[in-house]
């Protein structure tokens, strides 16, 4: 069975809102040349004007795509190639329905007036009016198209979203709610289609389709995730409902999408500061930007409530449960590939702790024990790659013999012991890792 990818409701709605460009374009063409009313001017000008107009306006819908184009590939190479704003973003699509209007309403108005002596004055100044409007969309998508190229917008666009989409889907305050009963479970739904990424979930439409059938769904997989051949996707409790009435309700893709993922602003601000901690690329001032947002967003998550979404229909019974991903998820997309990257750099190893410290402090009771492991790790790592930088935390171990050794390689003499003791001298406290090492 061939793979069903279903177009987006905000793709739908881009074709369609371009089609009525179009249409517009083509009606006004049509009336305009009609109006007798009025002054009238000759008619030969006013048809090579639009001719013009129109043939101008191609010209600016080439460089509309250039810009496009130079866009998602500057954002691709330099942020990550999973950042897709600028590219989805309305204003895009619209500027790109309006040109194509204001050309359709040139060449229809050009058409209409024929072989007509005069026509009225109306048809030459929508025209110039048409065109002053397409200027100021010009001039916003210009505006739009600087904003995506650069890191503090890019980086503030994609945290407001993720805030947007965790208190979206996150419960704020929901009372205890009780698990289906595994007794009443009547069907495991799974995916029979080539892999995809589930971008959306048709709720209204699921929760209608369960709700005649007297049915609950469990969805075992979350917006963003793959689905991959024979996985589970969901789980059909107290009726029978057949598996493509559930399948229908989700929509796939090649790529992930903001629309309900959770996660999607967590991989890219990670992607983001991985790229920036690269050897070929080593700004870690970048990847520190990058941490600030996910550090906000974390701390947003660790005070949460983590529950599923639960839906219900019009009569108050609960017809749909979404499992969402919990505490481990956020911390483990956020934060361990960056640590693993940021070894090489003290300002982000700094700048990553206190990142885990300031997150620790918000968190609930319970979420502080996977960020005490990575906070511990982070210090070590520290400690043995760079430990000037812990002379002033009284609060970490003191240092043995072989890092002081390394630490007098770049610090005056006055910073060894008082006693003037050396780390090959054997008798001198070494800590057990280094102690095994002398042998």
């Amino acid at each position: 069975m061939p793979v069903q990818v279903v177009p987006t409701r905000r793709r739908l709605r881009t074709g369609l809102a371009q089609l009525a460009f179009v249409a517009a374009g083509v009606g006004l063409g049509l009336a305009v040349p009609g109006i007798d009313r009025g002054p009238q001017v000759p008619a030969r000008p006013v048809i090579n004007m639009l001719f013009s107009v129109g043939l101008s306006v191609i010209g600016a819908v080439a460089v509309l795509f250039s810009l496009l184009f130079l866009v998602v590939q500057w954002v691709a190479t330099t942020f990550t190639p999973r950042l897709t704003l600028f590219r989805d973003a309305p204003i895009v699509w619209r500027t790109f329905g309006y040109a194509i209007a204001i050309v359709a309403f040139c060449v229809t108005a050009a058409l209409a007036i024929g072989n007509d002596t005069e026509v009225s004055v109306a048809a030459p100044i929508v025209a110039v009016v048409l065109l002053l409007g397409l200027l100021a969309m010009l001039r916003t998508l210009q505006l739009r198209a600087f904003s995506a190229i650069q890191l503090a917008p890019a980086l503030s666009s994609i945290a407001s979203r993720g805030r947007a989409i965790l208190t979206g889907l996150y419960p704020q305050d929901t009372g205890p709610a009780a698990a289906p009963d595994p007794a009443a479970l009547r069907a495991t739904v799974t995916w029979p289609h080539p892999p995809a990424a589930l971008q959306r979930i048709e709720v209204e439409r699921l929760v209608e389709t369960a709700r005649s059938a007297n049915a609950v769904v469990v969805l075992t997989s979350i917006p963003g995730a793959t689905l991959h051949y024979g996985s589970r996707v969901a789980e059909v409790y107290g009726a029978d409902l057949a598996s493509t009435a559930v399948l229908d309700a989700l929509v796939v893709g090649n790529e992930r999408t903001f629309e309900q993922d959770p996660l999607l602003a967590f991989r890219l601000l990670a992607d983001i500061a991985l790229r920036a901690l690269s050897p070929a690329v080593h700004d870690p001032a970048t990847a520190v930007q990058a941490m600030d947002e996910l550090g906000d967003l974390l701390g947003w998550v660790a005070a949460a409530r983590l529950e599923p979404l639960r839906v219900t229909d019009r009569d108050g019974a609960e017809r749909l449960i979404v499992q969402l991903p919990q505490w481990e998820d956020f911390v483990r997309t956020g934060l361990d590939d960056i640590a693993a990257a940021a070894v090489g750099s003290p300002m982000a190893l700094t700048h990553l702790r206190e990142t885990l410290e300031r997150v620790r402090n918000l968190a609930r009771p319970g979420r502080a024990a996977p960020l005490t492991l990575r906070l511990a790790w982070v210090t070590e790592e520290m400690a043995d790659r760079f430990p000037y930088l812990q002379l002033s935390d009284r609060s970490r171990r003191p240092l043995c013999a072989v890092r002081r050794h390394h630490l007098s390689r770049t610090r005056p003499v006055s910073a060894l012991p008082a006693d003037g003791t050396h780390p090959r001298n054997r008798r001198h406290r070494l800590c057990p890792g280094h102690r095994h090492a002398a042998g």
